[in-house]
């Protein structure tokens, strides 16, 4: 019998086989999280968007504002 305690050979645990973790997703860099990321870019891609439009629609809002009071 092992002792071995890795994630890959679980002893003591039952249940059945696991599956063999690639290096990549045992550092947390599996394709759950490439996903996760791309999740989040887009997340952070929207907001940015919305961020300049509001910018811009206030920007006009001033100019448009700047135009009256030069005209007055």
């Amino acid at each position: 019998m092992t002792d071995s305690k890795n994630i890959n050979n679980p002893v003591g645990q039952g249940g059945g086989q696991r599956k063999k973790l690639s290096r990549a997703e045992r550092q947390n860099n599996g394709p759950h999280r490439n996903l996760d990321r791309k999740g989040a870019a887009d997340k952070k891609a929207e907001l940015v968007r919305k961020m300049r439009e509001k910018a811009r629609a206030a920007e006009a809002a001033a100019q448009a504002g700047d135009d009256a009071a030069a005209q007055s």
